[in-house]
């Protein structure tokens, strides 16, 4: 069932959990998502990202991942992540997407102010809902890292940035950081529990691949209602194939795939269980 951001985050709120986001550019990606959604009963968003463009076309993956969600028999959102150029946001609402956050977080505020009230008027005409980001964290969606380390963000300015640009979603730096993580994270919970309080928006976690089960529960206790999973999840199909191939003599690529769509299966399951608060 193809459901827009607002919808589905309203969904979370009221239940006390939060959905998981796992980038989805390949089919295998997708399969493992949606079926380990659909083996708990659970919502969840499936996102393409700016950056895997090279990876795999929107305008090629973008219409499956649209019919995919559709006949789905969880709610899903098809979201938009990471978007930096309108350009860009228009294809994918033109497909179907029924999210999108459009990110400016690199900008000086009210730059990033501007650009998103654009954007969030551009999209109510998709009866689409929008995220947006203030503050920076450790590292970019691409992994690289940001010279001088997370950005904070502000809560007196996060309350303005929302209620100036009528966002339905709001993603705050509070320690989190893309890609692969070297030590433990220091979150800021509480800088959680007060922009939540402050804006009364449902609260994003970028970064979310490699927290602990402890600290993803404190998330949502606070305000966290979508929390982004990719890196964790593709590493486990990686090694999955590496497994595969010092095992076995491979011939047929579709098993090395179908290798990797099963692990993926498994640690987004893992994921969507403590994120829905499922034992």
């Amino acid at each position: 069932m193809l459901i827009n951001l607002k919808e589905i985050l309203l969904l979370c709120e009221n239940n006390g959990i939060a959905a998981g986001a796992f980038n989805t550019p390949n089919l295998e990606c997708l399969n493992a998502v949606l079926d380990a959604a659909e083996s708990l009963g659970v919502p969840v968003i499936i996102s393409h990202a700016e950056l895997h463009e090279n990876v795999s076309r929107l305008s090629v993956i973008g219409p499956i991942m649209v019919e995919a969600a559709k006949k789905s028999s969880v709610p899903v959102c098809v979201h938009l992540d990471h978007c930096e150029t309108i350009s860009y946001m228009k294809e994918a609402l033109e497909i179907g997407f029924t999210g999108v956050m459009y990110d400016g977080s690199t900008l000086p505020f009210e730059e990033n102010l501007k650009n998103t009230k654009g954007a969030v008027r551009i999209a109510r005409n998709f009866n689409c809902g929008v995220e947006a980001e203030l503050g920076a964290l450790a590292s970019r969606e691409s992994g690289h890292g940001n010279a001088g380390g997370p950005v904070y963000t502000d809560p007196d300015e996060a309350l303005l940035f929302c209620s100036e640009t009528g966002i339905d979603a709001f993603a705050p730096s509070f320690g989190t950081a893309h890609g692969i993580y070297k030590s433990k994270p220091m979150l800021d919970f509480e800088r959680v529990r007060i922009i939540h309080e402050k804006t009364g928006l449902p609260l994003v976690m970028h970064g979310g691949s490699g927290v602990s089960d402890e600290d993803y529960r404190k998330g949502i206790n606070n305000g966290l209602r979508k929390i982004n999973y990719y890196t964790y999840m593709s590493h486990a199909g990686t090694l999955a194939v590496k497994e595969m191939l010092e095992k076995q003599d491979v011939t047929f690529f579709h098993d090395l795939a179908y290798a990797a769509e099963k692990a993926m299966f498994e640690d987004s399951l893992k994921a969507m269980k403590v994120f829905a608060g499922i034992n």
